[in-house]
């Protein structure tokens, strides 16, 4: 069974990298995957979690100062 998942897109793969590793090291589960191409075309890598993790996620996002381009429900 498939959970609801979220995507975090940012603007470059360097970015996807960093916070990657900061869900990880805040314990939030996720991956890096191809961004889905309905969404954009910009950076190809984008960061997947479960979408009940999309506020801790924000919240870690923000306090790291990376800009991001969004997060999405997929």
């Amino acid at each position: 069974m498939k959970f609801p998942m979220s995507v975090l897109l940012v603007y470059s793969t360097s970015h996807a990298l960093k916070i990657e590793k900061m869900l990880k090291e805040r314990e939030i589960p996720c991956r890096l995957v191809p961004v889905p191409r309905h969404l954009s075309s910009d950076c190809g890598t984008c960061v997947r979690f479960a979408a009940s993790d999309s506020e801790a996620a924000k919240k870690a996002v923000d306090q790291s100062g990376i800009e991001i381009q969004g997060i999405f429900e997929v």
